[in-house]
C-alpha cells in the first residue's frame, strides 16, 4: 500500500504530539478494559441507557428552511465509571438539525455525524454535511460534540493532542453510549429510520455506535477501517506520538507489562497477516536466497530433520512431520523446554557466522543462510510468531504462548546490562545481537517493538470490530475508503467486509487529506445512497 505523498507531508508540518503525559493510569486501564467486555456485547451495552434517559433541551432556533436545536446530557460513562474523565468531559453537548417540514410522514430520516480528528465544536458538520444533506435528501442531522474536543476539552489540553493513550477509550466509549441516548431520543420523537456516520476517527466511532443498536441501522464510515491500531504504529500518524516517554512509563511501572498486557486480546487472523505482511515486505533482501543450503556443519548439527523442515534432508522425513513445527507441537517438551528448544538454536546460529570462516565473504554467506532460516522458522504456518504478534495453536498452555512472545519482544531489549548479566539460557540467547539487518529491520524499530506491541494490543483490545457486535443488518453499511491512505494503513489488518459480511467499501483514489478536502460529496452521496436502501426495506416490510 503506497501512502499519499500529501498525508505525509501535511502530517511532517504539523508540530503537535498525541498521549505527552504517557499511558495513562494503569487503573483506569484496567477500568476500561473490563468495561470493554460489557460495551461490545449488545444486549449489556444497550441495556445499560435508560429510553428516557434525561436529556436538556439548551437553544430551540428555527431559521427559513431547517431548525437548529442545542442540548446537553450527562455522559452514561460517567455513571458507569466514575471519576475516569476530566470535569469537562462529562457532560455531553449536542445539535440537531431538522427540517421546518418533512417530505414524507412515515420517512424522517435521522443521522448521526462523530467528529474526526480536529474537528471542533459543531460548525463543520453542520455546514458541509447536515445541512447539505437535509437540503439535498431531506435528511435530518445530530452532531454530537466529542469528549476532550469543543467545550469537552480539558483547560490544559491543546488543541487536539489528548495527554494519555487512555484518553482514546474514554472518548470511544462516551460515544458509544452516548450515541445510544441520542438514538433513543429519535425514536420517542417518531423520527428515522436512524444512521451514524463520521470522517477519520468519526467514521470509527461511528462503527462502534452502530454495533450496540439493536434494529437495523445506516452506517457509513467515511476514512476508516476495521481496527484503529495501525493508525498509531504504522501509519503517519506514528510519528506524532512520544514513544521515549512510552517506553520509559512501560519499562518503569510492571503493571502494565504483568497485569494490563494480559487483559489484551490478541486478534489472531490480524497477527497472521501481520506476519505474511512482513515477510512480503522484506522480501526483496532474501529473494535470492531461497536456493540456498544450510552447510553440512549446520545441517547436521543444528537443523536436522526434526527441527527444522525446510532443509535438503526434508523430503525423506515423514511427510506428517513436515507440516508441523517440532518446538511448538511436541507433546514431551514442557513449556520451558519449548522455549529453551528455540533459543538455543537460535544462539547456535548465530554463533555459527564468526565461526564457520574469517573471511568477508563467507560471513555474508553464513549471515544469507542464518536470514533464511529465521525466515522460514517465521513463516511457518503453525509458527506464526510474525512481527508484532503470535499466533500459536490452542494445544498450548497461555505460559507458553507468553513466554514465546515475550521471546519475540524483548530480544532487542535483552541487550540491556541488567538483561545481559542475566545467566539463565534464554536471557543469554536474546542477549545476542542477531542480524537483524538480514530481515530488514532498523535498529530503532527493534528497541521500539515492545512499546509499540503493547501499543497495537491494548488498541485493538478497544477498537477493533471483531471484538464488538455485528450490526444487525450489514447490508446497510457503505465504508469509504482512500487508496493511498497514509493516516489509516490497511496492509496486515482484516478486510472490514470479513469482519462485517455483506457490508460495500468503495474507495477512492487518493489520500486522507485529499479525501477530506475534496471528496466531501462522495461521502454524502454514500449517505443517502444507505438512507434509500434503508427506506426501501422499510417499504417493504
Amino acid at each position: 500500500m503506497t501512502y499519499s505523498s500529501l498525508d505525509q507531508i501535511y502530517r511532517s508540518i504539523l508540530l503537535s504530539k498525541y498521549f505527552v503525559k504517557g499511558w495513562g493510569k494503569p487503573d483506569n486501564l484496567k477500568r476500561l478494559f473490563e468495561f470493554r467486555k460489557i460495551i461490545s456485547n449488545r444486549d449489556l451495552c444497550y441495556n445499560l441507557i435508560p429510553k428516557d434517559y434525561p436529556i436538556v433541551i439548551d437553544k430551540d432556533e428555527v431559521w427559513s428552511d431547517y431548525r437548529v436545536l442545542e442540548g446537553h446530557f450527562r455522559s452514561p460513562l460517567d455513571v458507569q465509571l466514575p471519576n475516569i474523565m476530566p470535569e469537562e468531559v462529562k457532560r455531553a453537548h449536542f445539535q440537531i438539525v431538522l427540517p421546518t417540514k418533512w417530505q414524507e410522514e412515515n420517512y424522517k430520516p435521522m443521522c448521526l455525524h462523530l467528529a474526526g480528528t480536529g474537528d471542533h465544536y459543531f460548525w463543520k458538520r453542520r455546514n458541509f454535511m447536515c445541512k447539505p444533506l437535509l437540503r439535498e435528501a431531506g435528511i435530518g442531522g445530530m452532531i454530537l460534540e466529542s469528549p476532550f474536543y469543543g467545550s469537552r476539552k480539558p483547560q490544559d489540553q491543546v488543541r487536539s493532542n489528548l495527554h494519555n493513550v487512555s484518553d482514546i477509550f474514554v472518548m470511544g466509549g462516551c460515544l458509544m453510549l452516548e450515541s445510544l441516548v441520542l438514538f433513543n431520543w429519535c425514536e420517542q420523537q417518531g423520527l428515522g429510520p436512524l444512521g451514524v456516520t463520521g470522517l477519520s476517527m468519526g467514521g470509527h466511532m461511528a462503527s462502534l455506535a452502530a454495533t450496540n443498536w439493536p434494529k437495523p441501522m445506516v452506517l457509513v464510515p467515511c476514512l476508516s477501517w476495521s481496527t484503529a491500531s495501525g493508525v498509531f504504529t504504522q501509519g503517519v500518524m506514528s510519528g506524532a506520538i512520544p514513544w521515549d516517554i512510552l517506553k520509559y512509563q512501560y519499562f518503569s511501572d510492571d503493571v502494565y507489562r504483568e497485569e494490563i498486557r494480559k487483559m489484551v486480546t490478541i486478534i489472531d487472523d490480524d497477527a497472521f497477516k501481520a506476519g505474511k505482511h512482513f515477510v512480503q515486505k522484506y522480501s526483496d533482501d532474501t529473494n535470492d536466497l531461497t536456493n540456498l543450503q544450510p552447510s553440512p556443519r549446520i545441517e547436521g548439527e543444528l537443523f536436522s530433520p526434526k527441527k527444522f523442515v525446510n532443509n535438503q534432508d526434508s523430503n525423506k522425513s515423514d511427510p506428517q512431520e513436515a507440516d508441523k513445527c517440532p518446538l511448538m507441537d511436541q507433546d514431551d517438551l514442557s513449556a520451558e523446554k519449548t522455549v529453551d528448544a528455540l533459543a538455543q538454536s537460535f544462539a547456535a546460529m548465530s554463533s555459527s557466522i564468526d565461526e564457520e570462516t574469517d573471511s568477508k565473504s563467507g560471513k555474508e554467506i553464513r549471515k544469507e543462510e542464518l536470514g533464511k532460516d529465521i525466515l522460514d522458522s517465521l513463516s511457518d504456518s503453525k509458527f506464526k510468531m510474525l512481527t508484532f504478534k503470535v499466533k500459536t495453536s490452542d494445544e498450548q498452555s497461555p505460559e507458553v504462548k507468553r513466554e514465546l512472545e515475550d521471546y519475540q519482544l524483548r530480544k532487542d531489549w535483552a541487550l540491556r546490562k541488567e538483561l545481559q548479566d542475566s545467566s539463565s539460557e534464554l536471557d543469554q540467547v536474546i542477549g545476542r545481537k542477531l542480524p537483524f539487518s538480514i530481515l530488514g529491520l532498523k535498529s530503532s524499530s527493534v528497541r521500539d517493538r515492545e512499546a509499540i506491541q503493547f501499543m497495537r494490543g491494548i488498541m485493538d483490545e478497544c477498537t477493533h470490530l471483531k471484538n464488538f457486535s455485528v450490526p444487525v443488518d450489514t447490508s446497510l453499511i457503505i465504508a469509504i475508503c482512500a487508496t493511498e491512505d497514509g493516516y489509516v494503513p490497511r496492509d496486515g489488518v482484516t478486510h472490514l467486509a470479513d469482519v462485517w459480511p455483506g457490508a460495500e467499501v468503495r474507495y477512492i483514489n487518493t489520500g486522507h487529506v485529499g479525501a477530506y478536502i475534496l471528496h466531501q460529496a462522495a461521502f454524502r452521496r454514500a449517505i443517502k445512497d444507505a438512507f434509500l436502501r434503508a427506506k426501501e426495506k422499510l417499504c417493504s416490510s
